[in-house]
């Protein structure tokens, strides 16, 4: 049967339906056409009878013998051929039978079995099987003018049979079967060609295996994908992203809030706009989720999510980063000690030892007191590397770089991460040392960090160029940036993201020519609704 296209198979199918019905009205019609030809032939059938009956001398016919029953006979046969009667009988009141088709049962004893009511007076038609079928056949009591019955008529009429009324209406039958059958036939051709169609020409198995096939191609994705259609009925589910969201077993067209109450995924279908790169914490796991409307010939008619795992990504990338800041770090202290070592190998050469040995002593003392800074109150290894890296790139620009000395930093909030913190902290203070066009002593740059039970504040504050007030509402725009330098812009948009995924708050303020201040809050803790990732 895979052979058999499936346009073939509904137009065969169709049209077997078609005749089967055509077959079951058949039936039905001709059922009730041999009922009323019945109807009409008991009507017909007690009248002939009565007819008979009530023929003149019909009393002296039946007392009478010899030549009057010969033309009682007669007179019978003449009336039964005017009438169409298969056959009439006359029977006496001993049911001897003076008339009949048939010349040897005249004379005999009638023995039916529904004879007897008609000689008591009644009339009525019945059923019979007989020599030649089925047949209607009615009785009337013959009555003299003494009010005395005296015999009996009976007249049958044939019953035609089932073949018998085919045949009688062979032209209605073959004129409607065919002219329905080539009717519903092309419209069925017509039908399944527009089905075909619609199935874009595919068999049935060939559109069940283009389904597996998806199906386990979305399976084998490492991405977790979930789709829905209009209705927010999950059409998409695949196994990576029931592991990400701890859910198990088969929920193709479940609505989706009933498996994911907290879900967001329906607002694209409502907003008709797609959401990127936004970052999620599931099941300890850095995710990133982009949700996307499905647009099909303009019209949306679902959505879809994707989440990619970047949990070893980031390790990956925190390790990077912590050897580039590192790298970084060695290359500016490399270069202040440079600087150092040359300022005191002058002072040596100049015979100024003490003033040599006490530079040595200030510079040392400055950067342990810094270091033991660090260490006392931010409790975070890379954290603390990033500040004391910024503070010597600053030295090395000319900036100042001051660390308030009330910071602290005993732990990191719940939606974020050290690596978070140290892209925050780091492109702030990249930023603000882009502020700066000249150098200068009074070139200063102020980093504060604060933490309570309840929430974590970070603030750093230059006095370099500032932003202009029509700039200002763009510039945690993905590539926007105040510098006219290729590839900029990120460093702002990589916090605002940041910002969204800790639930917290960013802060500018900002006048051209005097400096910006930026300060960032971050609730410790989330509360249930935040904490959906979905």
């Amino acid at each position: 049967m895979k052979k058999v296209s499936i346009q073939w198979k509904i137009t065969g199918l169709i049209v077997f339906i078609l005749a089967f019905s055509l077959l079951l009205l058949g039936m039905v019609l001709i059922s009730q056409f041999i009922q009323k030809e019945e109807n009409e032939l008991k009507e017909r059938a007690i009248l002939t009878a009565r007819t008979v009956s009530e023929v003149p001398n019909m009393v002296q016919h039946l007392e009478a013998q010899g030549a009057e029953a010969d033309n009682m006979k007669a007179t019978i046969e003449e009336l039964r051929v005017i009438n169409q009667a298969d056959y009439i009988v006359v029977l006496n009141m001993d049911r001897v039978r003076l008339t009949h088709p048939v010349e040897s049962m005249v004379g005999q004893v009638s023995k039916g079995e529904d004879e007897g009511p008609a000689f008591a007076e009644h009339s009525y038609t019945s059923k019979a099987k007989g020599e030649i079928g089925s047949v209607i056949r009615a009785f009337v009591p013959v009555i003299n003018e003494k009010h005395e019955q005296i015999g009996v008529v009976i007249s049958g009429y044939k019953l035609p049979s089932i073949f018998d009324t085919i045949l009688t209406l062979k032209r209605e039958i073959l004129l409607t079967s065919a002219l329905a059958l080539l009717v519903g036939g092309w419209g069925a051709y017509l039908l399944a060609r527009q089905i075909k169609r619609q199935m874009f020409y595919l068999e049935p198995h060939e559109i069940a295996r283009i389904l597996v096939e998806r199906t386990e191609t979305f399976n084998a994705m490492h991405e977790g994908i979930i789709a829905i259609d209009k209705k927010e009925r999950i059409t998409i589910f695949n196994d990576q992203a029931k592991e990400m969201l701890g859910v198990a077993g088969d929920v193709i067209q479940k609505p989706i809030r009933e498996i994911l109450p907290d879900t967001f995924l329906p607002e694209i279908l409502h907003k008709n706009r797609a959401v990127y790169n936004r970052d999620l914490h599931i099941q300890n796991r850095a995710i990133v989720s982009n949700r996307v409307p499905i647009k099909v010939d303009g019209e949306t008619v679902g959505a879809i999510a994707i989440f990619q795992d970047r949990t070893k990504v980031k390790q990956m990338a925190e390790e990077l980063t912590s050897v580039k800041a590192f790298v970084n770090a060695l290359r500016v202290q490399n270069h202040e000690h440079m600087n150092k070592l040359h300022t005191i190998a002058g002072l040596i050469q100049l015979g100024n030892k003490e003033k040599a040995l006490a530079y040595v002593f200030q510079v040392t003392g400055e950067q342990e007191e810094l270091m033991n800074f660090l260490s006392r109150n931010i409790h975070d290894d890379s954290i603390s590397g990033l500040l004391l890296s910024k503070v010597s790139r600053g030295k090395e620009l000319g900036i100042q770089v001051t660390i308030d000395g009330h910071s602290t930093l005993d732990s990191l909030p719940q939606a974020l991460d050290h690596h978070d913190f140290v892209i925050v902290l780091g492109n702030l203070i990249e930023n603000a040392f882009d502020s700066f066009s000249t150098t200068s002593e009074d070139n200063q740059i102020y980093v504060s960090i604060r933490q309570t039970e309840q929430a974590v504040s970070i603030l750093v504050e230059d006095n370099g160029s500032g932003i202009p007030k029509d700039k200002q509402q763009r510039i945690f725009e993905q590539g926007y940036s105040t510098k006219a330098a290729a590839g900029r812009g990120i460093g702002l948009f990589l916090i605002q993201q940041i910002v969204e995924k800790g639930n917290g708050t960013i802060q500018v303020e900002s006048q051209e020519g005097q400096g910006t201040t930026i300060s960032i809050m971050f609730p410790m803790s989330l509360t249930e609704k935040e904490e959906s990732l979905s």
